[in-house]
C-alpha cells in the first residue's frame, strides 16, 4: 500500500506513516498563480492500494479541492483502490435541512468524493452517524472515545467523575464514553432560550455537585457553548470541569474564550492541525490519533476487521 498526504495536516500524515513504517508517497501539491491547485505524483501507483490523508478543515474549500484532485490523479494513474482518509470531515454540520431552501452540503461533499474516484472513506467521529449513509461506497467511522477514555482514566483514577453532554444532541456520544469509564454517571446541559432577545438559560440534568465533570463533544468551533456549559456546571457545584473534543476547529476568538473560561483544560486531538494560538495555549492539550488511524489503515489494507478496534 501507499500513503499520500495533502497539505491540510502534514504532521499527522507523517506520524501515521511512521507508525505504519512506510514513507509518504512523493508528490507535489502546489498552486498556480491564480490559486488553482495542481497535483503531480512522482511515484508509480499502478495497481497499488493508496490512502489519501487529508482533513477538510480550514481553509475547507482549498483542502477539499486538494483531496478531490489527488483522488482524480490517482484514478488516472491506475491505482487499484483509493481510500480517502478524512480525520476531520468538513461540511458535516450541514447534514439536514434546518429550514426551507437550504442545502444538505454533507451529502454534496460525499457525492463529490465518490465521483472523483474514491473507493472507500475512513473518517473519525463524524458529526452525525447518518453521514455514513450519504456515501455510496464503504465508509468507516472511527471513534476517538478509546483515546480519550485512556487519558481520562490516567488523570482521574479514584476521583468522582461525571460525563456531561453539553446539549441534548450529544447524549449518545456522552453515554458511550461513560460506559468506557466503568459506567460513570451521566449529566446533560439543557440549553433553552425562553424568548427572542433573552439570554439562554442552562439547566443541569443530573447530579454534579462535588464531582469532576468531563464535557464531551465531537467539534469545538467558537467554544461558546462549551464555556457556557462549564460555567453552569461550576454554578451547580462541580469540583472542576474539563472538556474533551475530537475536532478542534477553534475559529475566531475560541482560544481566548477558552483561556478566560472556568474550564481547567480543553483536550482536543490532532485531527485538525492546531494553529499557533492553540498550540501555545496553557489550557489546550492535544492528543494524537495517529496510532488509531494507522491501525485502521493497516487493517483495511489487510482486509481484516476495523470494528474490532473498539471491542
Amino acid at each position: 500500500m501507499k500513503l499520500l498526504s495533502g497539505n491540510s495536516n502534514p504532521p499527522l500524515a507523517q506520524a501515521i506513516a511512521s507508525y505504519c513504517e512506510l514513507p509518504l508517497t512523493q508528490a507535489s501539491v502546489r498552486r498556480f498563480a491564480d490559486e488553482e491547485i495542481f497535483v503531480e505524483i512522482h511515484e508509480n501507483v499502478r495497481g497499488e492500494d493508496v490512502f489519501v490523508i487529508q482533513s477538510t478543515s480550514y481553509p475547507a474549500n482549498d483542502n477539499l479541492m486538494e483531496l478531490l484532485i489527488c483522488i482524480d490523479a490517482l484514478r488516472r494513474a491506475s491505482a487499484k483502490r483509493i481510500t480517502a482518509v478524512l480525520p476531520y470531515f468538513g461540511y458535516a454540520r450541514q447534514d439536514r435541512k434546518p429550514g426551507p431552501r437550504t442545502p444538505i452540503s454533507a451529502k454534496l461533499v460525499a457525492n463529490l468524493i465518490t465521483t472523483a474516484g474514491a473507493n472507500r472513506v475512513l473518517s473519525v467521529d463524524l458529526h452525525a452517524g447518518q453521514i455514513q449513509g450519504f456515501f455510496d461506497i464503504p465508509t468507516d467511522n472511527l471513534y476517538g472515545a478509546p483515546v480519550m477514555s485512556a487519558d481520562i482514566q490516567a488523570r482521574f483514577t479514584g476521583k468522582p467523575i461525571t460525563v456531561v453532554s453539553p446539549d441534548v444532541g450529544g447524549v449518545v456520544r456522552a453515554r458511550a464514553l461513560a460506559k468506557r469509564l466503568d459506567n460513570a454517571p451521566l449529566a446533560i446541559v439543557d440549553k433553552r432560550r425562553e424568548r427572542a432577545g433573552e439570554s439562554e438559560v442552562m439547566n443541569i440534568i443530573g447530579d454534579v455537585e462535588g464531582r469532576f465533570c468531563i464535557l464531551i463533544d465531537d467539534i469545538v468551533d467558537s467554544a461558546g457553548t462549551l464555556c457556557n456549559a462549564a460555567a453552569a456546571l461550576k454554578e451547580a457545584g462541580a469540583a472542576g470541569v474539563m472538556a474533551y473534543c475530537t475536532h478542534g476547529v477553534l475559529s475566531g476568538g475560541a482560544v481566548a474564550r477558552v483561556e478566560t473560561s472556568v474550564l481547567t483544560e480543553l483536550v482536543i486531538t490532532d485531527s485538525i492541525a492546531p494553529d499557533e494560538a492553540a498550540a501555545k495555549s496553557a489550557k489546550i492539550r492535544i492528543l494524537t490519533i495517529a496510532p488509531l488511524l494507522a491501525e485502521a489503515i493497516t487493517r483495511i489494507a489487510d482486509e481484516s476487521s476495523v470494528s474490532s478496534l473498539f471491542d
